[in-house]
């Protein structure tokens, strides 16, 4: 049985086979013993994307990987880093030092802030993010061309990541073939990445994609 730490993009943590490119966290919120979450699904407003490979660390997914047999950090995946993105995460700067150096410095440029750091926009995402109570606003049909590339967005129950011109719907295989934006006509669509990382996107942030998204 697969374990619950796949992440979708509206933040939702599943048991599912498919792991994907990225891993991150959200502090502990795991049981060692059962390798089950807990009822929290936060632990920390410091949502992050991890590289899953870094200098041969190798961990035990929702294990005991702290010194004295104690549970670290909760391991979760995430298909891509725009879907980690849109569940409302951002680079960690461990293991992804200059690209998380880059999301926070174009974070500053968005907002006008000279000095950035990554508790501003952790603080900022986490009363976004709609998986710890934030309220994603609806869009219009006609405005989706104004976001930028790596924005997802949500017809009901299902995502689409926004990518030259057109709509990738999600999955956590991967991306199916682009639907061009009048498809969404009369329908009430969601936007799923934290406005705050929209505005980082719109300064020239570039998410590493999924394969199936080169369609």
């Amino acid at each position: 049985m697969p374990l619950q730490n796949r992440v979708d993009p509206f933040g939702t943590i599943h048991a599912v086979p498919d792991r994907g490119m990225f891993t991150g966290n959200r502090g502990i919120i795991h049981d060692p013993e059962t390798k089950t979450l807990k009822k929290k699904r936060w632990a920390l407003q410091a949502w992050i994307v991890c590289v899953c490979k870094f200098r041969n660390v190798r961990r035990e997914p929702m294990g005991r990987n702290r010194k004295g047999g104690k549970a670290g950090w909760t391991e979760l995946f995430f298909l891509d880093e725009v879907t980690g993105l849109a569940a409302g995460h951002r680079p960690c700067f461990f293991c992804q030092r200059e690209r998380a150096k880059d999301f926070v410095g174009r974070f500053g440029e968005a907002f006008g802030i000279a000095e950035p750091r990554a508790p501003m926009v952790d603080k900022r995402l986490h009363k976004e993010r709609l998986a710890s109570g934030g309220k994603p606003p609806v869009v219009a049909v006609e405005d989706l061309a104004g976001l930028p590339d790596g924005a997802m967005v949500a017809d009901g129950g299902s995502a689409y990541a926004l990518r030259g011109g057109k709509a990738l719907r999600w999955s956590f295989a991967g991306y199916s073939n682009p639907v061009m934006f009048s498809d969404f006509v009369s329908r009430s669509i969601r936007l799923l990445t934290p406005v705050t990382t929209v505005s980082v996107l719109s300064q020239g942030y570039q998410p590493v994609w999924h394969p199936q998204a080169d369609v």
